[in-house]
């Protein structure tokens, strides 16, 4: 179990405490040890009666290193509050537990140190009663004296309480390493230290560097001193990674898991805390270590968007706090609704956007995301801190179910739009459909094709709708008429032309069924290649061209690409001597 150990005051006897615990040493600077003062995160672990272990992140106390001790409570899942009997609750006290509770840290322990100089009890009336209004509650408290020993038996049994009260982590959940310390060892590299809140890490793992993206291998792991092939969560955690230079990373900085992290700089919040239209126009974003300034854009009476001054790997339902430096002053607890907002370009969308986000309690979910967002890919959604449990609709495409059937609506509209202002063309280009629809892939057209539209050739149209355009059906009546008795003639090109049939015209009564092209210009009537067959099959077999022209009463002009149609077809086959032989009967 991790716990932070926050003090409000220079100590409060923190150290001291962590130190008579663990009997380590958590201040880390000869200038903290001469100081009497937390300046850095320090760090110290114990074995605990029952046999687990505690490990403690120890946060500067003073006003002054807030920002330090922001950075080691993020991705911490439990307090250890220090109060001391002779000083009772101080101005700073409130600014941490501020901060514990706009981090909505839920677990939490009371220590009244120096017992051995003061009553505890009013301290601890009054920590208890500060504490009880936040996301801790009600919380267990022991007194205690690091200098005489008493209390500590009590306070290793209450932190056995403590960690057996905690839900278990998430050993499959993506890897996000908050670097809090950066530093170079010789013969070994670069090493970065942070708490594992979620995930597994071993050795030989890729990850990505969150400011950059690029990979970088684990070279080795260390969890509270011991080397390690293996760590899960959660746990603290020194990574040696290869290859990377040590100004590659800093305080801040992340360790990701590849390709499941969404890097925003500007997202949706929801604010716990100060009145949205009061917060300032710049503020601090305090994230697992990181310190990012933030330009605050006030949507709802608590909801903001924040234009971050550098991208952060951030997840929908993330907690995070916003902080005022210049007047050391918590202004409220985040929840981050949304890590890819919508843009906010026309008139009153803000407001429109405030009324979304009233709606939205910052739990991931598929349904109400695909509702807002219509659609979306499932790799996104994933990198945004949303599980996908559904099938997509074309490709890795998900779709609101209900925005899905209206656009099937739409594209059959849009399908018969386009045969009436193109009624030769070939159906509707998929591309334009695409257009029209505002879709942002061709595979969603396809996807939505269904009877009585089909798709071809990339284009899509209607099996109904092959009906011709009066003028090319008049057309093709006089031919009808004019050749119904002769059925393997082909009217010539000139009178092709005379009748109004040029290419286009005849490729829509091709397409219709209602003529059949042999080559350029040469068309019969569509039954032709049926009753050729017949009319061939009577002929001796096998023969020859000038029998089949012979037989069919028609010009080579017609009967060369005729015959090269029924061989295509295997209606006959043609021998090494030209000669031809029916070899199935039409239909």
């Amino acid at each position: 179990m991790w716990v932070v150990a926050t003090a409000g005051h220079v100590d409060h006897g923190k150290s001291t405490l962590v130190r008579a615990l663990t009997g380590m040493e958590p201040d880390r600077w000869a200038e903290e040890r001469r100081r009497g003062m937390t300046i850095d995160l320090g760090f110290a672990w114990t074995s605990l009666p029952s046999g687990g272990t505690v490990a403690f992140v120890d946060v500067p106390g003073h006003e002054r290193f807030v920002p330090n001790m922001l950075a080691g409570v993020g991705p911490v899942p439990a307090a250890l509050v220090v109060v001391a009997a002779d000083e009772g609750w101080m101005p700073q006290s409130a600014e941490h537990l501020a901060a514990l509770d706009a981090l909505g840290v839920s677990y939490g322990l009371l220590a009244v140190t120096r017992a051995d100089l003061a009553d505890p009890g009013p301290a601890t009336a009054r920590a208890r009663k500060e504490i009880a209004a936040t996301s801790l509650g009600a919380v267990e408290a022991v007194p205690v004296s690091a200098v005489t020993g008493a209390g500590l038996a009590e306070l290793r049994a209450a932190l056995v309480r403590l960690a057996a009260r905690q839900p278990a982590p998430a050993p499959v959940a993506p890897v996000r390493l908050w670097v809090d310390r950066s530093f170079t060892i010789r013969g070994s590299g670069t090493v970065v230290t942070g708490t594992l809140g979620a995930g597994r890490l071993r050795v030989g793992d890729e990850l990505e560097l969150a400011g950059t993206g690029e990979p970088v291998r684990v070279r080795g792991l260390q969890s509270l001193g011991v080397a390690r092939s293996e760590v899960t969560a959660v746990a603290r955690v020194a990574v040696n990674l290869r290859g990377t230079a040590r100004d590659r990373l800093t305080r801040g900085d992340a360790l990701l898991s590849p390709d499941r992290f969404h890097r925003t700089d500007l997202v949706d919040v929801r604010v716990a805390g100060d009145p949205a239209a009061d917060l300032p126009a710049t503020l601090t974003l305090h994230v697992g270590s990181a310190a990012v300034p933030a330009r605050v854009r006030p949507l709802g009476p608590d909801t903001v968007r924040l234009r971050l001054a550098r991208a952060l790997p951030l997840l929908v339902g993330d907690r995070a706090l916003l902080r005022d430096p210049g007047r050391h002053h918590v202004a409220g607890g985040v929840t981050v609704l949304d890590v890819a907002p919508p843009p906010l370009a026309r008139r009153g969308a803000a407001a429109a956007r405030a009324t979304v986000l009233a709606g939205l309690d910052g739990r991931p979910d598929l349904a109400g995301e695909l509702r807002r967002r219509r659609l979306a890919r499932a790799e996104e959604l994933t990198r945004m801190g949303v599980p996908v449990d559904a099938g997509p609709v074309a490709g890795d495409w998900l779709a609101d179910p209900e925005h899905w059937r209206q656009l099937a609506a739409r594209l059959v509209d849009e399908v018969a739009r386009h045969a009436r202002q193109h009624p030769l063309e070939p159906g509707a280009p998929v591309e334009t459909l695409r257009q029209r629809l505002a879709l942002p892939d061709r595979a969603l057209v396809e996807a939505l094709v269904r009877p009585p539209l089909r798709v071809h050739a990339g284009r899509v149209t209607a099996t109904s709708g092959d009906a011709l355009p009066a003028p090319v059906a008049r057309a093709v009546q006089r031919i009808r008429d004019e050749y119904g008795d002769r059925p393997f003639r082909a009217p010539e090109a000139d009178h092709l032309a005379d009748l109004g049939l040029g290419p286009r015209e005849i490729g829509a009564a091709v397409r219709a069924g209602a003529l059949l092209r042999l080559a350029e210009n040469v068309v019969l009537l569509p039954d032709a290649a049926n009753d050729a067959v017949r009319v061939l099959a009577g002929l001796p077999q096998p023969f020859t061209l000038s029998a089949a022209r012979q037989a069919l009463d028609t010009t080579r002009r017609v009967a060369v690409p005729l015959l090269e149609l029924l061989d295509r077809r295997g209606l006959t086959r043609r021998l090494p001597d030209d000669a031809r032989v029916v070899v199935s009967a039409a239909p």
